[in-house]
């Protein structure tokens, strides 16, 4: 008897394993992968194997969730992903919102907006959207003002009024932190300020509203997003487990979350 039972219960054991969904969720390192690797148990739980793919670019977890390399990214906001689908004729939607990282202006030169000279030279991500949210970030902070029809995917050459005359270098979003201690200012992505010991709310010269529209969101292909995995995934993201982590681990306000 007891011979049947143990067999009966490695083949229900077998069984278990055998149904494990795997999810594979492309993710830049912080705080997005540690959201995910966080969660892991939950969907193992419920029979799905989460499988956290890092990149450290904006451009490869997009290029591989619409070829169906992985299922699903989380490291982008909106109008990032609404201009990548645009220029490269993708059809990746919004899943579901879930977080903000506030955009700030550093400086390991200046403590002030103020204190910046004639000339000074402040590096800004090279990627459309985030390149025109940092020019809207230094409008807002008085330094520079752009023309009026310049929206979101501002450049340099949208630029009306420079006061200082301040120059800019359009750089890799995950290369700013590094070039703070050669330019007079840089202004940093949350997912890539955070990691490098940046704090918006300690750090930041000036920092973006608490009523940014660029909310981080977990992306999927067009027809992808009522699967049973990614519902459950999203299920999982927005819980009081990853609520609380997230105030504990940001008390500065570095991630917020929208949920």
């Amino acid at each position: 008897m007891k011979k049947i039972l143990s067999f009966v219960a490695l083949a229900l054991a077998a069984t278990s394993v055998f149904a494990q969904k795997s999810l594979k969720v492309g993710a830049t390192p912080e705080p997005h992968a540690e959201i995910l690797n966080l969660i892991k148990e939950d969907l193992a739980a419920k029979g799905i194997d989460l499988q956290v793919v890092e990149f450290t670019d904006y451009v490869t977890p997009n290029d591989a969730v619409e070829a169906g390399d992985i299922d699903a990214n989380y490291f982008q906001h909106i109008p990032y992903l609404e201009s990548f689908n645009k220029e490269k004729g993708y059809h990746l939607v919004n899943a579901a919102g879930i977080h903000v990282e506030p955009f700030a202006l550093y400086s390991s030169k200046v403590k002030s907006v103020k204190d910046f000279k004639k000339k000074a030279t402040i590096a800004i991500p090279n990627d459309p959207t985030n390149e025109g949210r940092a020019l809207l970030l230094l409008q807002e902070a008085g330094l520079i003002e752009l023309k009026k029809d310049a929206g979101i995917t501002a450049t340099p050459l949208d630029i009306a009024k420079n006061p200082k005359k301040l120059k800019f270098r359009e750089i890799e979003a995950a290369s700013l932190p590094r070039t703070l201690k050669d330019v007079d200012g840089a202004v940093i992505n949350g997912n890539y300020a955070i990691p490098a010991g940046l704090s918006a709310k300690k750090d930041g010269l000036f920092v973006e509203g608490s009523s940014s529209p660029y909310v981080n969101v977990i992306a999927v292909k067009a027809g992808n997003e009522s699967k049973e995995e990614i519902q459950a995934l999203i299920e999982a993201v927005k819980s009081d487990k990853v609520k609380n982590y997230v105030s504990e681990r940001y008390p500065n306000g570095e991630v917020v979350v929208v949920f």
